[in-house]
């Protein structure tokens, strides 16, 4: 059931990925599939240092949203062991298919066989929207990959499931137990839910590609793997960078994602004492 269910949302996704790209203006290439790779992959590694050098450009309105990110990621902190508890309470009534099709799309070597498949089919089909598709998520995968390999090492947040409780760290720790900060399949899955979700204009499209890409994340709370404030972090560090790489590679292809609207989308969540919730602005 569990690889009947992500062999369906893989195809789903991807078909719908193909259908946008081929249903739009198809740019012919004069240039080999070697030069197209060539090029390309130099974009993916380029994007990912595009990506870490942003904070060094930041102006006063970027502050102020990292402002924003810091406030409330401090403010689901607060409320951490609430939120855990209340999870953990509900666990119970969450199917364990759609667990194990988080723990499945989450993971490094699955992520990489989709992202690689997306890149592969535009560049075979000579489809520069695809292949630019297949960029942004390969870059994006690499940039926020290493970010929270090297976060969770730094931080060294003990994750809930120790028990050690929110407030206990251990930078450097090297235990999995201290690897909670950020959450890798939340990172990862939004990630790809983000650039997808981009290349469509209709939210009935978009709403369904949020979700599933949330899925995993939230699934996370769920196993005590991490923390509610590991989770938004990890979807806050995605987007960022992902908006990031799409920007520089608007430079490096002709293709572009609803380029009217490039700055006016924001990313909010908000919490209460009964839930919380997060509000993708577009």
């Amino acid at each position: 059931m569990k690889s009947s269910l992500n062999i369906c949302i893989a195809v789903l996704i991807t078909n719908l990925l193909v259908g946008q790209s081929f249903n739009e203006s198809k740019i012919p290439s004069d240039k080999t599939l070697w030069q197209d790779f060539t090029y390309d992959m130099g974009n993916v590694f380029k994007g990912v240092g595009h990506a870490y050098s942003r904070p060094l450009y930041w102006q006063g309105k970027d502050f102020l949203l990292f402002g924003g990110v810091t406030t409330t990621a401090f403010g689901l902190y607060l409320v951490d062991e609430d939120i855990r508890t209340e999870f953990i309470g509900h666990k119970d009534a969450i199917p364990n298919m759609l667990l194990e099709y988080s723990w499945y799309a989450g993971s490094p070597q699955n992520n990489y066989g989709f992202t690689g498949a997306v890149y592969l089919t535009g560049l075979f089909t000579r489809n520069e929207k695809l292949r630019r598709t297949g960029v942004l998520l390969l870059s994006s995968a690499t940039a926020t990959g290493f970010l929270q390999q090297f976060s969770k090492s730094v931080t060294g947040r003990a994750r809930p499931g120790a028990d050690f409780g929110k407030n206990h760290f251990r930078p450097f720790g090297g235990s999995v137990a201290y690897r909670s900060l950020p959450s890798g399949h939340a990172v990862l899955t939004f990630t790809n839910a983000h650039v997808i979700a981009k290349q469509f204009k209709s939210w009935w499209i978009k709403a369904p590609i949020y979700a599933i890409g949330l899925m995993p994340g939230l699934s996370r709370i769920y196993e005590d793997a991490h923390w509610a404030s590991d989770v938004f972090l990890s979807w806050a560090l995605s987007y960022f960078v992902v908006e990031a790489i799409d920007i520089y590679l608007d430079k490096k292809y002709s293709e572009k994602y609803n380029s009217n609207k490039r700055y006016k989308t924001s990313i909010e969540l908000t919490f209460g004492g009964n839930g919380i919730g997060l509000k993708y602005n577009f």
